[in-house]
């Protein structure tokens, strides 16, 4: 899945960060793992603010609780550097229902952003069989 659009958030909680960079798959096996893959850009709007990027899958965050997956922090007095967000997980999740995996995002104050002037972020999702 691909997505054009910016996105932004001032949310200081995950939050869904495009409503597009959204996977559903089903594995045909519980032992099977799913690989995931996303880039895109990113940036806090704020000088000195940090913006959190992680992978979900349905409501579980893969990364970290707090930090996600990857942690941005806008440069002192500057407000519109931009960053590449790239992420990957190797996810077990021994489940033969549909998943869906999508990229989320938060703040630690400010306003974070995704597809940082509609530069393209992608998503995509593999079945690897065990």
């Amino acid at each position: 899945a691909t997505d054009v659009t910016q996105r932004t958030t001032t949310s200081t909680s995950f939050v869904t960060g495009s409503n597009t960079l959204t996977v559903d798959i089903t594995p045909s096996a519980t032992s099977s793992k799913i690989f995931i893959v996303a880039s895109s850009s990113g940036q806090n709007n704020t000088a000195s603010a940090y913006a959190y990027y992680t992978l979900y899958r349905d409501s579980t965050n893969l990364g970290d609780s707090t930090d996600g997956m990857v942690v941005l922090q806008q440069e002192a007095g500057s407000n519109n550097v931009k960053f590449s967000v790239g992420m990957s997980y190797l996810d077990s999740p021994s489940s033969t229902s549909a998943l869906t995996y999508a990229v989320y995002m938060r703040v630690g104050a400010g306003t974070g952003v995704l597809n940082s002037e509609g530069i393209k972020g992608s998503i995509t999702v593999m079945e690897v069989l065990a």
